[in-house]
């Protein structure tokens, strides 16, 4: 539990801080956020505002992750080193993408081939050194291994990895369209994971995780450095993230979610992440199909801006969404563990 506080602390105080210094440079180098002219007509006023602080997210969380182990009784395992690298590697192609945007003076950075081709690369060598070196279980899984009885050959699981980590990373990026949504959201879905790789730990016999510890101060360390970076990304926001942010935030919650054989609670942890992305994928099929749209615009949260809810207003509720089906999900895993004959004797 120190371990746990210790990476939390340390992270969040590392964003929190690091932060300001961060926007001095980016200020200093004339490094701002391109606004999408196609994009709510408000969010115009925001052009300029420093980008790429995902740099303080990743970097709180490394360092949080890293002091942690200072502690006796915390070791480093496979798992959560290679968790805590498909966040840190998909930061980086975040910040290449973030670089280009503001070097072009457009919101394109990379081209969405090579983008996918960078996560993929992440996740495909997150996904066999997840089976050669962390000994992953390869069952298809909700709450635990063996919840479904069905089990994947390797290649298989390899697929679904880079499935999951490619598509919750693109989710979360989506997702963070206003100030302040994908850092509160991410603080709340870490914080499912902290609770999920930490009662593994302390029940190793019915999981199955010895990484499990390792794991929570991964989840701990995010959940610190996402609430730091939140201080200075509220709206109206100072900094925003970029991609090097949400695309470490979603890579790193798809990882957690293999780790600890909740592949499919995770759709229930993210569950607003999910909303979001299932808006964009109707609105394209339905103006493609029948060349008329669902919502005035895509992804959802633009959706309300655009009703004329304030911005502040769509933030706060979503936070509360995000915050209600984080419980769920973790209501759901300890009513599976209560579940398991004998567990009450």
């Amino acid at each position: 539990m120190i371990a746990l506080l210790i990476a939390a602390g340390v992270a969040m105080m590392t964003s929190l801080v690091g932060t300001p210094f961060l926007m001095s440079w980016l200020r200093a180098h004339s490094i701002g956020q391109p606004i999408r002219e196609e994009g709510p007509q408000g969010h115009l006023t925001k052009a300029g505002t420093p980008t790429m602080g995902g740099i303080a997210i990743v970097g709180g969380a490394v360092l949080g992750y890293v002091l942690a182990h200072l502690r006796s009784g915390a070791v480093f395992t496979w798992g959560g080193m290679l968790c805590m690298g498909v966040i840190a590697c998909a930061g980086l192609v975040g910040l290449l993408d973030d670089v280009l945007k503001v070097r072009n003076a457009r919101n394109l950075g990379l081209k969405a081939r090579t983008k996918v081709l960078g996560l993929v690369t992440v996740a495909v060598v997150f996904a066999w050194l997840a089976v050669v070196q962390a000994d992953v279980s390869t069952d298809l899984s909700f709450t635990r291994m063996g919840t479904l009885g069905i089990h994947l050959p390797a290649w298989l699981w390899g697929v679904w990895a880079v499935l999951l980590i490619l598509g919750f990373a693109n989710a979360v990026n989506l997702t963070d369209g206003l100030d302040g949504l994908a850092a509160g959201s991410g603080t709340f879905s870490y914080s499912a994971y902290v609770v999920v790789a930490f009662w593994a730990f302390r029940h190793e016999g019915v999981y199955h995780i010895p990484q499990g510890l390792d794991l929570a101060v991964v989840a701990a360390s995010m959940v610190g450095a996402c609430a730091g970076f939140l201080w200075w990304n509220a709206a109206p926001a100072r900094i925003f993230m970029g991609d090097t942010g949400s695309l470490a935030i979603g890579a790193g919650l798809a990882a957690l979610a293999l780790l600890t054989n909740t592949h499919l609670l995770l759709p229930v942890v993210g569950g607003i992440y999910v909303v979001e992305t299932l808006s964009v994928i109707l609105q394209v099929a339905s103006f493609r199909l029948f060349k008329r749209r669902i919502f005035r615009m895509a992804p959802l949260h633009h959706h309300y801006e655009l009703l004329g809810w304030p911005e502040t207003t769509v933030i706060i509720r979503f936070w509360i969404l995000a915050g209600l089906v984080t419980a769920m999900a973790v209501g759901i895993f300890y009513a599976d563990y209560l579940s398991i004959p004998g567990v009450r004797d």
